[in-house]
């Protein structure tokens, strides 16, 4: 069984991840939280947890990430933090991440992005240009870090129940992609090694996630 610290894993997206990798008997998934208080929820579905503090020291974070085989960082500062908190959290947070896994030897890292990090000039028109500087620069560091790193860049998150289906063709015009199949386009990235080294942008779409991860 596969070991899965997932980082920001009291987030929307990281609770629905979570529990789909509980259900799932080849994976063990461990809930990284930043608050104590965060751990009751896990712990009543019967997963562990840990505490994770991103602005930790990269020594202390190697301790947490120690022993496992795959690392998920959908950690972020959230959209009312300010831009200190978005550079501490998303970029600085992923980077000493991307160091601790390294310190460590846990190789496999699979980023959660968004659409248009590589795309500077949507940044400025979208409200959130810090969101995307610190989304930008955390990716182009991954992939020059030497792990075996998948990054996904899905469209805007929506909070309805997931089609099971995703397109990686003209995602920009698609309205967004529910956070349940996010999901499960990780957990289809953590049993496919083709998706080592890849940049995946997607949205909502018409093809299964289990074909379009296969063939990616």
């Amino acid at each position: 069984m596969k070991k899965v610290l997932v980082i920001g894993a009291n987030g929307k997206v990281g609770r629905i991840l979570t529990k789909k990798l509980k259900d799932l008997s080849h994976f063990v998934p461990i809930a990284g939280v930043r608050k104590e208080e965060q751990e009751s929820f896990f712990q009543q579905m019967e997963i562990d947890s840990d505490l994770i503090n991103l602005e930790d020291t990269v020594e202390n974070l190697s301790e947490k990430i120690q022993g496992m085989d795959a690392l998920v960082f959908s950690a972020g500062s959230g959209g009312k933090t300010g831009h200190d908190m978005t550079l501490a959290i998303d970029l600085d947070g992923a980077v000493k991440a991307m160091e601790a896994a390294t310190k460590v030897g846990v190789k496999r890292f699979i980023m959660v992005s968004a659409i248009y990090a590589d795309a500077r000039s949507k940044w400025k028109a979208s409200g959130i240009n810090g969101y995307y500087i610190a989304k930008h620069y955390a990716d182009r560091l991954l992939q020059s870090s030497g792990l075996d790193y998948t990054i996904l860049r899905p469209g805007l998150l929506l909070d309805e129940k997931g089609g099971g289906a995703i397109t990686t063709e003209n995602p920009e015009l698609q309205k967004g992609v529910a956070r349940e199949d996010v999901a499960s386009v990780i957990i289809e990235v953590l049993n496919h090694d083709n998706t080592i080294g890849k940049i995946i942008t997607f949205n909502q779409g018409e093809t299964p996630i289990k074909d379009v991860i296969k063939n990616i």
